[in-house]
């Protein structure tokens, strides 16, 4: 399970503040993303970083549509939490 953006706000450099749909709340450090490159190295202009906005039917942060990142991964990173039981892999 997983939960969704509900507000999303650019605090600065490449961070933004999230809240969730259960009431949590964190900041997103997405210079990780962009520091992988490929479809983020978009994100490296300030400009374009600015415009991110939530995919409401889908309840995650999206650039113009095309870049987004996974909501389960966003709420691990903001609030600090483990991800979902099914996403690790079992030894």
């Amino acid at each position: 399970m997983y939960h969704d953006i509900v507000n999303v706000k650019y605090k600065k450099d490449f961070m933004l503040q999230l809240t969730f749909d259960d009431g949590k709340s964190g900041i997103l450090d997405c210079s990780v993303f962009i520091a992988k490159g490929g479809v983020f190295s978009k994100l490296k202009d300030p400009s374009v970083f600015r415009q991110v906005e939530i995919n409401k039917e889908l309840g995650v942060i999206t650039w113009n549509g095309e870049i987004d990142i996974a909501p389960e991964t966003a709420y691990t990173m903001a609030t600090g939490t483990s991800l979902p039981s099914w996403m690790t892999i079992e030894q």
